[in-house]
């Protein structure tokens, strides 16, 4: 199996990771359920002029019943995830949320499609949970609120459901009209938030740019190759190698934004590392098996 479907998924997971970086250059009344509005909304529909341009949908035809569960799965992970980091902050909320996704995701795929997973998923996944416990171990200046842990498990319910519909979208249609709609789906669902909360710090062009990055390139980009990779690969691989984004949320913490992380969490960035390596070699050689009925 060609190693480039794991790169494209990677590289999406690299680009989620800067999402938490960016939003710290928003002000304090920046809402989370605007941000998570704005980001849908550019990149939903920015992709989507361009693929109507391009006559790449065909609205009479289009799979609607996947599109509409993926872009409501998306919308609650969103929500979920951004309130989680208002609770419990950007580091806690993407190793919880990214890191139970692919324990979901795999417990899914056994349950429902009756997918055993594979012995290199069950070791690379040891290996993140193993990292995430160590990042949860951080005696720094992160808060951890129980609440906001909760809402980081649900987000990581969505998005491993999110994974899952959008391989069963990606297998009738491209990824970039896939990912066009879904978002422009999602952004008419968040549609009233802008008008339930403040978004006058949107008249500052700085605070708009930051939205466009976000859904430009954390959204539009990210989903478009990480759609493209999972089109190839397992779910549960992919959910795995998106533990790319808490690694690269917490370098981009320590090296941009200036938080200090503890020993503890190093050795979870490596861990996580480690289980990205596993996986995307591992994976080439092996296969997931049917369960008996």
């Amino acid at each position: 199996m060609s190693v480039i479907p794991y790169i494209f998924v990677l590289l999406g997971a690299v680009l989620w990771g800067t999402t938490g970086t960016a939003q710290t250059f928003l002000p304090e009344n920046a809402h989370p359920f605007v941000i998570s509005a704005g980001r849908s909304a550019v990149g939903g529909f920015s992709l989507l002029i361009a693929m109507i341009l391009l006559k790449k949908i065909k609205f009479k035809s289009w799979p609607w019943k996947e599109t509409i569960y993926a872009a409501i799965c998306i919308s609650l992970f969103q929500l979920l995830f951004f309130s989680s980091v208002k609770l419990t902050g950007v580091a806690i909320a993407s190793v919880v949320a990214i890191g139970s996704a692919p324990v979901f995701s795999g417990l899914i795929e056994w349950l429902f499609l009756k997918l055993r997973p594979s012995k290199i998923w069950g070791i690379s996944t040891t290996f993140a949970l193993l990292g995430c416990i160590f990042l949860f171990m951080n005696k720094g200046e992160i808060t951890i609120n129980p609440v906001g842990v909760m809402y980081s498990l649900i987000a990581g319910i969505g998005f491993a459901i999110y994974t899952m519909s959008s391989k069963s979208l990606l297998q009738k249609e491209e990824a970039i009209p896939a990912v066009a709609m879904t978002f422009s789906v999602s952004a008419v669902f968040l549609l009233p938030f802008w008008f339930l909360y403040d978004v006058s710090w949107l008249q500052n062009g700085g605070n708009v740019g930051i939205i466009f990055y976000l859904g430009l390139a954390t959204t539009s980009v990210a989903y478009v190759l990480y759609g493209r990779g999972l089109n190839k690969i397992p779910s549960s691989s992919a959910l795995t190698l998106s533990l790319a984004e808490p690694t690269t949320a917490a370098l981009l913490g320590v090296f941009i934004v200036g938080e200090i992380l503890s020993a503890t969490s190093w050795i979870g960035i490596l861990l996580l590392l480690g289980s990205i390596v596993v996986l995307t070699v591992g994976s080439r050689s092996t296969k997931q098996i049917p369960v008996n009925s």
